[in-house]
């Protein structure tokens, strides 16, 4: 796993030619791979995840982002640990946010999804993983934090916008449920407006 300090603390901008959040710590992932030609940014997937379920903090998400995920250090990450996946940005409860991939790549978030009538959301997509539960309000620090990094990457994206915004639920219905009720969608969008920013 490599890991390299924050290029500049409190930087909610992207660098476009590296596809890299100065905010965010980086801990870089081998599950990746490059973007179909043509693919374009077009969605931003908002997911959930807590590793042990319910548990916050810990090495655990990095790890199985990472592809070194102990199977015998919880029950149930045996039929975790072979798992090839990651996102883009993970935004911590404190809102400290850790990047896995350069938005330029193609992380592996959405898996089996489609929106708007278009499949494969991983080709066009990036992934925010929120570190939470369905069931578990999230942190008023992650919604800042998620409200500072989407303003940047539409500002570093173009093709990007505040109405290009799923939940993993919404591009795997019937598989996936997260971010869950308790993401309130009203809350990131009353932030996402051009006066509370």
């Amino acid at each position: 796993m490599h890991r390299a300090s924050k290029p500049a603390a409190n930087d909610a901008s992207i660098d476009v030619a590296t596809g890299l959040l100065y905010a965010a710590t980086q801990v870089l992932s081998p599950h990746w791979d490059q973007r179909s030609a043509g693919a374009g940014l077009d969605l931003i997937v908002v997911h959930g995840i807590s590793l042990p379920a319910g548990q916050f903090g810990g090495p655990w998400i990095d790890r199985l982002f990472c592809g070194d995920l102990p199977a015998r250090a919880h029950p149930s990450f045996a039929e975790l640990a072979s798992l090839r996946v990651s996102a883009h940005v993970l935004v911590r409860r404190d809102g400290a946010m850790r990047q896995y991939v350069p938005f330029g790549a193609r992380a592996w978030h959405a898996g089996r999804s489609s929106w708007r009538g278009r499949s494969a959301c991983n080709d066009f997509s990036v992934g925010i993983e929120l570190e939470g539960t369905d069931q578990a309000p999230y942190a008023d620090a992650q919604y800042a934090a998620l409200a500072a990094l989407i303003a940047a990457l539409c500002a570093a994206y173009p093709s990007l916008g505040v109405d290009r915004i799923a939940g993993h639920s919404e591009v795997a219905p019937g598989r996936k449920s997260d971010p869950g009720a308790s993401f309130d969608w009203a809350r990131l969008r009353a932030l996402l407006q051009p006066s509370a920013r």
